[in-house]
């Protein structure tokens, strides 16, 4: 009898994990939006959305700026950043202070918990709803963009 040789399939590599392919997604996402933002002004391109409270109402939202803001940061503008909106330039140094306390808890082999309480949601709210009324107020003029 002679041996006969049994041809073994190639392995097949295992697919990337739901998180892993999210992140990568979000990744590359963050990366067009921003080199988009870098590479075109939105105070002189009209492709970049109208926010719709102040086309109804001439008042500024809170969010009013943010991607203008962006695109100063993007430049290295702090001050035109802050002038556009201040609460998205102090949230984004925030979410970078919490994401780096994430990622230290993580190299020290600590357990990291990325529940956000309810009570500080309700105050990023209030926070913006301030924000929001401020900026439309006399002598706040410096808080709109």
């Amino acid at each position: 009898m002679r041996a006969e040789s049994k041809i073994i399939p190639p392995k097949i590599p295992a697919p990337l994990s739901p998180g892993v392919f999210a992140g990568v997604v979000l990744g590359a996402t963050a990366i067009g939006v921003g080199a988009t933002i870098f590479f075109f002004n939105p105070g002189t391109h009209a492709f970049y959305p109208v926010c719709i409270f102040h086309s109804l109402t001439g008042l500024n939202c809170p969010g009013c700026g943010m991607t203008r803001a962006l695109h100063g940061l993007l430049h290295g503008n702090l001050m035109l950043a802050l002038k556009d909106n201040a609460l998205f330039v102090a949230s984004l140094a925030a979410a970078a202070a919490w994401s780096v306390r994430i990622a230290v808890r993580k190299m020290r082999n600590q357990p990291v918990n990325l529940k956000i309480p309810a009570k500080f949601l309700w105050l990023l709210l209030v926070l913006a709803i301030l924000f929001g009324v401020f900026r439309n107020l006399p002598g706040f003029e410096w808080l709109s963009p």
